[in-house]
């Protein structure tokens, strides 16, 4: 064999050589796609970083009550004009309701059974309403927030008397009363604006026309 031929066999062999990949490398070249697709995936689930200016999870705000208007009856059966501690439990109750907190006017009717004249009766039923509306003032209650009235016998709760006309007392202990009544809360509405008719306009005009 020639020189030349000799030559031309170990370059063929030398370049053969170098297109040969080592086994090591191999697996190294197959872990690395591993790993990068592994990375791509880590990618593609990913949390959504969250918004500080919109949060996904609102808190749950409490409910606001229904309010409506009360209606309370304290007695005065037994204790005459003075308020006694069931009267007073009965205006706790009133003063924990939502609808008393929300600031509405208050009506304190003072009423009496009808014995005794009537001057008498209407006076008693004024103290009656006062008593309880000391109570309610003792309580926090703005005293502008309240009016008292007294009704007198004029508006019995049940008849004074039996149906054949004799006395029943336990009747006209459930006339001895004072009535409280709560109303809901004024809504502040704005003021009214008149509608632009274009005189206010052809009166600005008048008077230019007149300089």
């Amino acid at each position: 064999m020639s020189r030349w031929a000799m030559l031309a066999l170990a370059a063929i062999a030398l370049a053969g050589c170098d297109a040969r990949v080592p086994a090591g490398d191999n697996a190294a070249a197959e872990n690395k796609s591993v790993l990068a697709e592994d990375a791509a995936a880590n990618d593609s689930v990913a949390e959504v970083p969250k918004s500080i200016l919109r949060p996904e999870v609102v808190s749950d705000e409490p409910e606001k009550p229904v309010l409506k208007p009360l209606d309370l009856v304290v007695p005065f059966g037994t204790s005459g004009l003075k308020l006694d501690d069931a009267g007073r439990k009965l205006i706790d109750a009133l003063l924990a309701d939502p609808t008393t907190a929300a600031g509405g006017a208050i009506t304190i009717g003072g009423h009496s059974d009808t014995r005794g004249s009537d001057r008498d009766n209407l006076v008693a039923s004024r103290k009656r309403a006062e008593a309880v509306r000391e109570y309610l003032l003792s309580k926090g209650v703005p005293a502008e927030r309240m009016t008292v009235i007294a009704f007198g016998e004029a508006r019995a709760l049940v008849p004074n008397a039996k149906a054949d006309g004799s006395d029943d007392p336990d009747a006209r202990a459930k006339n001895r009363r004072v009535e409280v009544q709560v109303a809901l809360p004024a809504v502040a509405q704005p003021p009214a604006v008149a509608p632009d008719d274009g005189t206010a306009k052809a009166s600005v005009v008048d008077a230019k026309t007149q300089e």
